[in-house]
């Protein structure tokens, strides 16, 4: 299963039945005839080209701290020797768990990020660092290529993410949302042939489809995936000034 939202992200109240534009509401759907016409093995047998740098995602790694309203925040990729024990205690919180679906023992976590570290480098996996602690997890992702784009009319160089919060102290307080902000604005920042940041929270995770929101995020539609009904969020380079 490839988790697909953020799961325990912080977003308080009820979903808005709007968000920053007229097509924002819970009940759009995509036209089929939108869809991107991809062959079903096309993005996984076709060659994709890396960027100049020989990176599919501009190095997430060296994208530098952000500034935000709780203190520096920074994205550093996950190392599985180092790492592995706090991301699986993440995964086997019950409210991470109804989501990411990767509760168990450490080697489903470690098979997990072995999948992303040993791959090409379309989905690099991050602890979210806030004030000199880990207290999130990133999946930082080419959603154009991923198998995502199969079920919205994909732009090359979109940037997908997944989020989950690790501590329980910070849900529910809005700091999912400001992590959010802060992390699409790097990727906007760091990724100039990136026009738009990609999300797809499950539908039932209103906490999570409000953090997106609050973040600056546009609900677009609603999407079939294999393993859920999701919100598709967007955030613009060209709107991020607005909200």
């Amino acid at each position: 299963m490839s988790p697909t939202d953020a799961s325990t992200d912080t977003g308080a109240g009820p979903v808005p039945l709007r968000g920053g534009g007229a097509e924002d509401t819970l009940d759009l759907r995509l036209p089929e005839e939108l869809f991107p016409l991809i062959r079903e093995d096309e993005l996984t047998l076709v060659p994709q080209p890396a960027d100049d740098d020989g990176h599919l995602l501009d190095t997430p790694a060296g994208w530098g701290p952000a500034t935000t309203p709780l203190g520096h925040f920074q994205l550093v990729p996950v190392r599985i020797e180092r790492d592995l024990g706090l991301v699986s205690r993440w995964m086997n919180d019950p409210a991470v768990a109804e989501f990411w679906e990767l509760a168990g023992p450490e080697s489903v976590t470690a098979g997990h990020l072995r999948a992303q570290l040993d791959g090409d480098g379309r989905s690099v996996p991050c602890l979210g660092v806030l004030g000199g602690t880990p207290m999130s997890y990133f999946e930082i992702y080419r959603a154009d290529l991923d198998p995502l784009a199969r079920h919205y009319p994909a732009r090359p160089h979109d940037t997908g993410m997944h989020l989950l919060i690790g501590g329980v102290a910070d849900r529910g307080r809005g700091v999912g949302s400001t992590l959010l902000r802060a992390v699409a604005d790097l990727a906007l920042d760091n990724r100039p042939r990136c026009a738009r940041v990609i999300a797809e929270p499950d539908l039932r995770n209103t906490p999570s489809v409000s953090a997106f929101l609050s973040a600056g995020f546009r609900f677009c539609a609603e999407i079939d995936l294999p393993d859920k009904r999701a919100a598709l969020m967007v955030r613009d380079r060209a709107l991020r000034n607005l909200l």
